[in-house]
């Protein structure tokens, strides 16, 4: 019997992989919350399952002697070093499908929040109860005939794009690498970055993490905004210099910013941007901040651990992967 390890975030017993995998491997939750803590432990695995806690390096890589697969529970995989991977001949996949329905909603979300205020006047009146009234939120533009610019129209963004849409929002988008006639079944016109950042009223970033994205939107990308417009981002957080984005947010280059998302999590509390997320002012910026639960629901989670090992299974099972992305 295969032997399949689960290396973070998982409370045993694992009873979604074990159902999924009974009679073909046992499953076993390493519980690991740095990526030292796998070291003697994953050497004699066929196949791990890793989950957004850890990231797995080359010098874990290297230890796995009979691993057939690598299954990244989540869409993003920044946190497998790819390269060390596919030297090691260890096939490396996703569960690009889960969660779009999750993410989508916490984006519009954040952006209904943010343009009506409804967080940042919350925070003010419970200290002073006044002014009780539009005075307390004012300006609020109207959402409908707005432009939302996506960025990346993957699989979460055209969800985002639909739900835009129904509230009579303009949408644009960039993405570079969208196979062509895409963006007419989406209904969304495809533009560059510069001029989705100087036309859009929202900027709501969709994209994976690469060599390319890191940082892509950075005070540059910034002060091409509308002192007006609204950043969303539930992708991730090196996406955004988050320290450009909070000098921003306090000089008022732009209104808003709802984040999913940061660079470091747990967040260091001397990040600027958490800094001022936490800071008593008033009136406060209009900054919302979650703590990384986009893609959560119940109905979510059960699918990507449903998803995840039936990737595994079907690896062990001698076939191909179904969603291979190294």
């Amino acid at each position: 019997m295969f032997h399949v390890a689960v290396t973070d975030y998982l409370q045993p017993p694992a009873t979604i992989e074990e159902r999924e995998l009974a009679g073909l491997a046992r499953v076993e939750c390493l519980l690991a919350h740095r990526a030292e803590d796998l070291l003697d432990k994953v050497e004699g695995a066929d196949a791990l399952i890793v989950f957004h806690e850890i990231s797995l390096p080359r010098p874990v890589i290297a230890r796995l002697r009979h691993c057939r697969i690598i299954v990244r529970g989540g869409v993003g995989y920044d946190n497998v070093d790819l390269a060390a991977a596919r030297e090691r001949g260890i096939p490396v996949c996703n569960v690009p499908d889960y969660g779009v329905d999750e993410v989508a909603d916490h984006a519009v979300g954040l952006m209904l929040a943010l343009n009506r205020g409804w967080v940042r006047v919350e925070r003010s009146l419970r200290r002073s109860l006044t002014p009780w009234d539009k005075r307390a939120v004012e300006p609020v533009p109207r959402l409908a005939g707005q432009t939302l610019g996506i960025i990346g129209l993957g699989r979460i963004g055209a969800a985002t794009a639909r739900r835009a849409q129904a509230f009579r929002m303009k949408v644009l988008a960039c993405d570079p690498y969208l196979r062509p006639g895409l963006e007419k079944v989406f209904d969304v016109p495809l533009v560059d970055l510069d001029t989705l950042l100087r036309e859009s009223d929202v900027v709501s970033i969709h994209t994976p993490l690469t060599d390319e994205t890191r940082g892509l939107v950075g005070a540059a990308a910034l002060s091409r905004m509308k002192p007006s417009a609204l950043l969303v981002n539930t992708a991730r957080g090196a996406i955004v210099d988050t320290d450009a984005l909070a000098a921003a947010l306090q000089q008022g280059r732009i209104a808003g910013a709802g984040i999913d998302v940061l660079p470091t999590e747990p967040p260091d509390p001397s990040q600027a941007l958490v800094q001022l997320w936490r800071a008593e002012l008033n009136p406060p910026v209009n900054l919302i901040i979650t703590p990384h639960t986009a893609f959560y629901s119940e109905a979510a989670v059960e699918e990507i651990r449903v998803k995840a090992a039936r990737e595994v299974a079907r690896v062990l099972r001698g076939e191909p992967p179904k969603n291979r992305v190294g």
